[in-house]
């Protein structure tokens, strides 16, 4: 059966790597997290002091900068430049500074390159902010989660305390609303919904409710392909 390509946007915190890791387990499909190579990128600008307005200090950072993906005990781990950097590029401060290094046109330009080189051979998932409309405009099948912001905050704190972090509801909230508003205003490349995605609203729905409901669409995108 030929394979597709699954792109999968959405807002922070409204489970697309979540939905994505399990969806290409399930199709033995790989999985590729855009997300954790623009907060590699974040992490490794902090690091060397290398601030948005250093078009030069991106642009060297940026040849300097290698960023892998592992599986660790069935887990995708997150390598840049040889270090497990996947706990760290899950944090606040990372998470606080990621939605401005990302749109940064240098920087999006080299991950979209390095994504696209990715998926030549399809049989990939992909989750991001503009995989569907930018990244893979074409792919067989383009879903776009979204859920309530309170929904997203309880997930994020959830999440934040398994990682043994105690990070306040009102820091979560100020984080998830100021990454909303740039990923959805920068001026390359914004969060949008491509024409034809399907709306996915998962706030109510437990993450087996969404996994069969994409693995229903994905099987339907792959018959079509090889009628």
């Amino acid at each position: 059966m030929k394979k597709i390509i699954i792109a999968i946007d959405g807002f922070s915190s409204c489970g697309k790597s979540t939905l994505a890791k399990s969806l290409a387990q399930h199709l033995q499909y790989a999985y590729i997290d855009s997300g954790a190579m623009y907060r590699a990128t974040t992490l490794y600008l902090l690091r060397n002091e290398v601030l948005p307005a250093n078009e030069a200090g991106i642009k060297k950072a940026l040849q300097q900068i290698d960023i892998q993906f592992k599986r660790i005990n069935e887990v995708n781990t997150t390598f840049l430049n040889g270090e497990n950097v996947e706990s760290e590029i899950r944090g606040l401060e990372v998470s606080s500074h990621v939605s401005e290094v990302a749109a940064i046109s240098t920087v999006r330009r080299s991950m979209v390159n390095i994504q696209r080189t990715a998926g030549r051979q399809k049989g990939i998932v992909m989750d991001g902010r503009d995989i569907g409309t930018v990244v893979f405009p074409k792919a067989e099948l383009k879903i776009f989660l979204t859920a309530t912001l309170e929904e997203r905050i309880r997930r994020r704190v959830l999440q934040l305390e398994k990682q043994g972090k105690n990070i306040s509801r009102e820091e979560i909230e100020k984080n998830l609303q100021h990454r909303d508003h740039i990923d959805s205003t920068r001026a390359d490349s914004p969060l949008r919904q491509a024409e034809d995605a399907v709306l996915i609203d998962n706030t109510n729905l437990s993450e087996p409710e969404q996994l069969a409901m994409t693995i229903a669409l994905a099987q339907e995108r792959m018959i079509k392909e090889n009628e």
